[in-house]
């Protein structure tokens, strides 16, 4: 935006990116998630409050919304896109303001199974020949072809009310519990008149309709006790649409759960090896984004720490292990959209940020694709705990402040507490998480967690290290620039770009200690006066 970011937003045209709301006192929630599914629909925009929509417009400031943060961790949570704020004081009137990102591409946002849209000024249910242009955006989908041959009978009718309680919960809709069983499975694209979508064999098929039709859509499950090779300890196939099996895999996996533990004074607090969330997405992750146009299984592997999921066809198209959280490109847009309706995931690539967030919170290793190429994924989740003391900082940011941070917050506090470097996207997040009192600001574009952090881990002698290396090295820099200066000294100014990483004030603060402790003086007045050394033997 502009210098002016109010007068811009009042000379905005209204219309499919820009909507303003006056919401003096209050505003409903379940409708700022519809103008933002409808806004992400459109292509991105912003919901503006405290500002009237009729011209001349007007600044008549808005009290909804009073914790914008909690407001915008619900808004990605319900969308899953990227959703920021900004609030402006306009002559002590209160303006808030929205930036919702674009929805994926190749899948529209849905809020409770509808994906809103602007028509004019208008929101309503987008029209099913948008919906059909933005399926078509990343080209042809198997899952929505017809399988020759194939009919509703070849379905198994375990899955198919599975899925309708699902849905029928997802959506409120009570009317989804009398609908028929053809009419539900048209209702959800599964069939159509011309017959029924290799979709509806991948999600409802009988055991029988898929050896028939589809024989390489299977999952199988092995637990293997030990690494040697040879017959596993358990092993399942599972041959069968996803509904008729999709928990069964859990409660395999959970037979054989460990539970481990870490004590914050006097309570201990339990971490099972492997989380139930991250199971169900990973493998959901795997069924929604194989190619079913290759032969080969999905593999779930369970070991003793980790989990190994392989499936067919590698990452879809523009997707790398560098942008996985951050791209999304649909392979199997038919069974995507039937997803949806359930409630199971809200979009393509959905869960990958859940995974991520999940094992920085139980102090895990981050997924893992090592493995992966052209025509496999292989993921690991390793399930042990890597640093209890992690577990402690997290405990002292609070469950509270936890729930207003995305996955990348997490992702740079694992990232500071290992040392690890930070890539582009992450260091967007730096600025927000300093204002929170989570991480510092050391200098020379260093950060590091808060002390009150490393406090809480018993380790604050890592925190003054850290920070103290940076303040000596600051401050041997700005020596050896003042010694090199000789007899002409160097200005405040000319200092500033010797640390351009820290402000003018910072520098000042450097130079009194240097000063205090004998080895630098000021000569001149004001902003004039340059830095010498004090001492000719330093």
């Amino acid at each position: 935006m502009s210098s002016n970011p109010i007068e811009e937003l009042l000379n905005a045209k209204e219309g499919e990116n820009y909507q303003f709301k006056e919401a003096k006192n209050r505003f409903d929630v379940k409708e700022a998630e519809r103008c933002c599914c409808a806004l992400a629909n459109c292509g991105g925009g912003k919901l503006i409050f405290g500002i009237s929509d009729k011209r001349p417009r007007q600044v008549v400031g808005s009290k909804a919304f009073e914790q914008p943060e909690r407001t915008r961790k619900g808004l990605i949570d319900k969308l899953h896109v990227m959703v920021d704020f900004q609030l402006y004081d306009y002559d002590g009137k209160r303006v808030l303001v929205f930036d919702v990102a674009s929805r994926p591409l190749g899948l529209p946002v849905q809020v409770d199974g509808v994906a809103w849209w602007y028509e004019a000024d208008s929101l309503i249910a987008m029209p099913q020949d948008k919906l059909h242009c933005i399926y078509e955006e990343t080209g042809h989908d198997f899952t929505g072809d017809i399988c020759p041959g194939a009919t509703i009978s070849d379905l198994d009718k375990t899955a198919i009310e599975a899925f309708r309680r699902l849905w029928k919960d997802k959506s409120g809709n009570k009317r989804i519990t009398n609908l028929s069983t053809e009419q539900l499975l048209k209702d959800a694209g599964a069939v159509d008149d011309r017959g029924v979508t290799y979709a509806a064999l991948i999600l409802f098929g009988s055991n029988q309709a898929l050896r028939n039709y589809l024989p390489h859509s299977e999952v199988i499950f092995e637990y293997r006790s030990k690494e040697a090779a040879g017959p596993a300890a358990q092993r399942e196939e599972f041959t069968l649409g996803y509904f008729a099996y999709y928990n069964r895999i859990w409660e395999l996996i959970n037979l054989r759960n460990d539970k481990q533990h870490y004590q914050d004074g006097m309570v201990i607090y339990d971490i099972l090896t492997f989380s139930e969330q991250v199971v169900r997405e990973a493998v959901l992750n795997a069924v929604s984004h194989r190619n079913y146009q290759l032969a080969g299984s999905v593999f779930v592997r369970q070991y003793r720490d980790r989990l190994v999921i392989e499936s067919p066809g590698g990452f879809p198209y523009g997707v790398t292990t560098k942008n996985i959280l951050y791209k999304q490109a649909p392979r199997n847009k038919r069974v995507a959209e039937i997803l949806a309706l359930s409630g199971l995931v809200e979009r393509s690539g959905q869960g990958m940020d859940l995974m991520y967030e999940i094992s920085v919170r139980e102090s895990k290793k981050l997924p893992d694709f090592h493995g992966s190429d052209n025509y496999f994924v292989r993921l690991t989740l390793n399930g042990l705990i890597i640093d209890k003391q992690l577990l402690l900082l997290l405990n002292k940011i609070g469950e509270e402040q936890q729930e207003l941070l995305s996955t990348d917050d997490f992702l740079v506090i694992d990232a500071l507490f290992y040392d690890k470097p930070l890539n582009e996207n992450l260091r967007l997040r730096l600025k927000r998480l300093v204002d929170m009192g989570i991480v510092e600001h050391s200098g020379r574009g260093k950060y590091v967690l808060a002390r009150g952090l490393y406090e809480a881990t018993g380790k604050t002698g890592v925190h003054t290290r850290i920070v103290g290396l940076d303040r000596d090295t600051n401050k041997q820099l700005l020596l050896k620039h003042i010694r090199k200066s000789g007899e002409t000294g160097a200005p405040l100014k000319e200092l500033c770009q010797v640390l351009p990483g820290l402000s003018s004030r910072q520098i000042q603060l450097l130079l009194k200690e240097l000063r205090d402790e004998g080895l630098v003086e000021p000569k001149g007045k004001g902003n004039s006066a340059a830095w010498h050394i004090q001492n000719d033997d330093v």
